[in-house]
């Protein structure tokens, strides 16, 4: 972690930028140490002396109201737009719509030749399911069901995906991580087999996969690319609740219809990338005569080898294959200092959700996508109107980035973190929303990625000013962290920081948050039932709204950019960016 020296120098640009409050709480509501009220002493003279200081700062955090916020909320996730499915109408309605929210704020166009867009190509696989996918063995057959027991969808963008007569193998968590001196595959001769995978990495030791916090290696798009790497025509992840982090049910609206894909480039891919229950998975493994419980147990210790199970089968499906197009959209606050503007801090939230898909039981097939992302929308450009309404920008540049094809694998970040329009090395940070607080105030704020970099610590003050306290992931097995759009920037090096909703409620019961949380990822996650309710409250939002905005200002006038903690896993990815900006 950076050292007091480094701390202190930062708290004394913070309260320049802030002053002693931010949103009515007074600086004894925050606890402070030696090192922070030192710097208190100084606050009215810095703020005296700060460009864009403490009082036009905070006249312009008005902006940021729940009014506003609502308004975009209750327009993008309307039933008009259609669930705003990459590539279709309610995508570009969407976009249009944002587009001229940022041109009545004032923002200037991002994207190349004056545009606002930054246009990417999508490939759209559907692959037509079969209703049924047997299994033979040891003088047996077994025949899961479609939906019921198993989701499949193609790992090829070409009109057929089949493969025939190939053993499933049993490969743990299908994971190769030599940091950790971890191979699941002990290099087995792989190519050609269907490989049985468990959810998750290995999570009962703190220093191994980072313990209950999920890692990419816990997450389903590594675990398909490891399988394609070893050869393989299949891969079967075996799905429960917690090693997911939700139900089947989104399983079963997520990967089916079309999936969207980038491009394929020269990477391994496997014919067929698939999910199957928990209880099916057992089944199957009994027909060999072993035992789910006791692979798994095998697969938790480091000497684990693949476990051919003597079971083959057969998959062959039609897919249809279009291409359409979506779009980021760049909205640029040129900086204020002739020699930092060409640095940015970079706000982003998806604006795609997943279009018109599987019907619920009341018919509904529009996936709305009120909570997922039209809140995340809804924050950013609300920060975007309170930077704007600053008398004199900050001193680097802000670039608000909504991106497109989140809910399809980060799409969206994947191509602008491929085609920036502004060198890695000179991103300082990238601030993600994703989702919302609509529950209310509360005497905390998520933190998913607390502990990587030192966005910790502006975060971390500047909630205290609120009156809050920052947490790690409270749901740190769920591997959030990649799981939105901020793992994009944080691959190509830049620090990133991803605000999620505390639990700590004001004038709630202690478990009131959690449950909330919880029954919105049980019920309503992926679900044509996330749609907007008036009874919904944007307190809590406009106080993660304000977190953002104190933070990105923050950053973009200080001195120096973030870092990554030392021996981060994306501190190599920094040093190589900043190195490029030396060539």
């Amino acid at each position: 972690m950076p050292g007091s020296k480094y701390v202190k120098k930062l708290q004394l640009i913070l309260v320049a930028v802030l002053g002693a409050s931010l949103v009515g709480c007074s600086a004894d509501e925050a606890p402070q140490d030696e090192t922070t009220a030192d710097a208190t002493d100084t606050a009215a003279a810095m703020a005296d002396s700060a460009a864009g200081g403490n009082p036009t700062a905070e006249e312009a955090a008005k902006q940021i109201s729940g009014d506003y916020m609502r308004g975009i909320v209750v327009e993008i996730s309307d039933d008009r737009y259609e669930g705003r499915g990459p590539g279709s109408r309610g995508d570009e309605m969407a976009r249009k719509y944002l587009v001229e929210r940022m041109q009545e704020l004032g923002l200037e166009p991002g994207g190349e030749d004056g545009s606002w867009e930054q246009p990417f190509d999508l490939v759209g696989v559907n692959a037509a399911q079969p209703d049924a996918w047997t299994f033979d063995g040891h003088g047996k057959s077994m025949t899961l069901k479609q939906w019921d027991q198993f989701i499949v969808g193609s790992g090829v963008q070409e009109e057929r995906s089949e493969f025939s007569d190939a053993e499933v193998v049993f490969v743990g968590y299908g994971i190769q991580a030599p940091e950790y001196d971890w191979d699941d595959y002990k290099g087995a001769d792989l190519k050609g087999k269907v490989l049985l995978m468990m959810n998750n990495d290995p999570d009962w030791d703190p220093e191994l996969f980072g313990g209950e916090t999920r890692l990419w290696y816990g997450r389903w798009d590594y675990k398909y690319l490891s399988a394609a790497r070893q050869g393989a025509v299949g891969a079967i992840i075996i799905h429960t609740s917690p090693s997911a982090g939700y139900p089947f049910q989104v399983v079963q609206t997520s990967w089916t219809g079309v999936q969207f894909e980038l491009p394929a480039g020269d990477e391994p891919r496997s014919q067929v990338a698939a999910w199957v229950t928990e209880d099916s998975a057992r089944d199957l493994i009994a027909m060999a005569g072993l035992d789910l419980d006791a692979l798994r147990e095998a697969a938790y210790n480091r000497d684990f080898e693949p476990v051919p199970l003597g079971i083959t089968t057969s998959l062959g499906m039609d897919v249809e294959i279009t291409r359409v197009k979506s779009a980021n959209i760049l909205g640029v606050i040129e900086g204020s200092d002739p020699m930092l503007k060409d640095e940015v801090v970079i706000y982003t939230a998806h604006h795609d959700h997943l279009g018109i898909g599987t019907p619920n039981e009341d018919g509904d097939a529009i996936y709305n996508g009120a909570m997922d992302n039209a809140t995340g929308v809804a924050q950013v450009m609300a920060i975007a109107k309170a930077i704007k309404a600053l008398p004199e920008p900050p001193r680097r540049s802000i670039l608000v980035n909504l991106v497109g094809a989140e809910e399809q694998g980060l799409l969206g970040s994947e191509y602008y973190a491929a085609n920036p329009t502004f060198a890695p090395g000179r991103i300082a940070a990238n601030l993600n929303y994703d989702g919302g607080n609509i529950w209310g105030h509360t005497h905390d704020v998520t933190f998913v990625g607390l502990g990587k970099s030192t966005v910790d610590e502006i975060v971390t003050m500047i909630a205290g000013e609120q009156g809050r306290v920052v947490k790690p992931d409270q749901f740190a097995d769920r591997g959030y962290f990649y799981r939105s759009d901020q793992f994009s920037f944080a691959k190509i090096g830049v620090p990133a920081m991803y605000l999620d909703t505390g639990t700590d409620f004001v004038d709630r019961p202690p478990e009131w948050g959690r449950e909330q949380q919880n029954h919105y990822t049980e019920v309503n996650y992926h679900q044509p039932t996330d749609e907007y309710s008036p009874g919904w409250t944007f307190d809590g939002m406009v106080d993660d709204a304000l977190l953002g905005y104190w933070t990105g200002l923050a950053i973009a006038n200080a001195d120096d950019k973030p870092t990554w903690v030392p021996g981060d896993e994306f501190e190599a990815a920094r040093i190589e960016a900043l190195r490029a900006l030396e060539d």
